[in-house]
């Protein structure tokens, strides 16, 4: 795929052996991408073609073995010179796969733990080779480094996530006087505000956040609540006070035939790689679903020289053996094209909240799981906050009007959570 901007390659890398020119620092799911690569992996059961779809490192389609460690996210990892890639689960290679011969052999279903089961020779030779032909990968090459003893650390109020609501929240905390620590697993803050195609969005405040820290866990020990935060392959253990959560929400697939194919993916994940990373994934771009995300994303593509198909449109199928060359919508039936963007809004990442004593209700409206929160983002833990996507499916602006509004109640004595039927009324 051509790169958008004038900034050369900088490093070789190699891929299955082959040398591929990238960026130093890119992802490297971008880098392979941009060298028109687009099948990463083959899937574990039926061995179909996976390729990238959320970019974001939720999605497990873009796994492959790095200098020598399998399942690696590869969205999530910056190229250095050098490095070496593998792609997994496949034989001879992931373009030309015998065992692809599974998805047309059990057409309906394939149970693997009772194929043969009670066949006293057939299962004991059945087991051996789904051991051997299963799962992602075979073991690292070298053992793991020693871990080193967590950090401790104690803060009185912690933000998670650096995009427009945590953004908008740690600038009034910082206006305000307020001690904050901001977390933010990237290693730029934005979110979206950087890298979405949203029409007119909040500008973007280069708040001091620790970068490339990744919350993966909120316990307690002792009744004293902490964070499980990996820094730098470093675990540190952030006791706090207060606690903000801005971590938005995944990307979700959209269930239609043949919704597996490498060239399907999020309508973020293209709009990112344009924004962020000066990649268009491809030349033929259908812009389908939610319809002014569509409409955005697709001005995007065609100002970095794509060409936007079914803007807007109801997705039906896509269409291709190995990657995308088709997609079926309503209305427009079957166009050709590269990549299937599927627009929508996230799924909310309530994960975090829920362990810090959150409730986690359905929204009949937005067809999706929320936390449950005041108009102040407080939780009925008193102590939690939530702001932004976390409460469902919002634009930019709205997510730091939250922010703004959990930052004033955390600033202040912290008040009582309010009642469940005046937090349903005033969510």
């Amino acid at each position: 795929m051509p790169r958008l901007s004038h900034a050369d390659p900088t490093v070789t890398i190699e891929l299955d052996g082959d040398q591929l020119q990238a960026r130093e620092g890119e992802p490297v799911a971008c880098a392979v991408i941009a060298n028109d690569q687009l099948i990463f992996s083959r899937s574990p059961k039926y061995h179909r073609p996976r390729g990238p779809f959320c970019m974001t490192g939720a999605c497990a389609q873009c796994l492959m073995r790095v200098d020598g460690i399998p399942n690696v996210a590869t969205c999530r990892v910056p190229v250095k010179a050098g490095m070496r890639l593998e792609r997994q689960n496949a034989m001879p290679d992931v373009r030309v796969d015998l065992l692809r011969a599974n998805d047309f052999v059990f057409r309906d279903w394939f149970n693997h733990h009772e194929f043969m089961a009670g066949w006293p020779i057939a299962e004991q030779v059945l087991l051996k080779i789904a051991r051997q032909l299963s799962g992602l990968g075979v073991l690292p090459e070298r053992a793991a480094a020693d871990r080193q003893p967590a950090i401790i650390e104690e803060h009185e109020l912690v933000v998670v996530g650096a995009g427009a609501a945590g953004l908008a929240a740690a600038r009034q905390l910082a206006t305000r006087g307020v001690k904050h620590v901001l977390f933010e697993r990237d290693l730029h803050v934005g979110g979206r505000l950087t890298s979405g195609a949203e029409a007119g969005p909040p500008a973007p405040w280069n708040a001091p956040a620790r970068l490339g820290a990744e919350v993966v866990g909120l316990f307690a020990d002792d009744g004293k609540p902490f964070l499980a935060v990996v820094e730098a392959g470093r675990l540190h253990l952030v006791f706090y006070q207060r606690l903000l959560l801005a971590v938005g929400g995944h990307a979700t697939l959209p269930t239609f035939p043949n919704n597996d194919l490498p060239g399907v993916m999020a309508g973020r994940a293209v709009s990112m790689m344009i924004r962020r990373h000066g990649i268009l994934p491809g030349k033929r771009v259908a812009c389908v679903g939610e319809a002014s995300e569509a409409r955005s994303l697709a001005e995007l593509v065609k100002g970095a020289g794509g060409e936007a198909l079914a803007v807007g449109a109801e997705l039906v199928r896509a269409h291709g053996l190995r990657t995308v060359n088709a997609v079926t919508v309503k209305p427009g039936g079957k166009i050709d094209c590269d990549v299937i963007a599927t627009c929508g809004p996230l799924s909310p990442a309530f994960e975090l909240a829920r362990c810090a004593g959150a409730e986690v209700v359905w929204d009949p409206t937005a067809r999706c799981f929320v936390v449950q929160t005041d108009s102040r983002g407080q939780t009925v833990n008193a102590a939690v906050f939530v702001a932004g996507e976390m409460r469902g499916p919002m634009s930019s602006a709205a997510a730091a009007e939250q922010g703004l509004a959990a930052a004033d109640a955390l600033a202040g004595p912290l008040p009582d959570p309010l009642p469940l039927g005046e937090r349903e009324a005033r969510r």
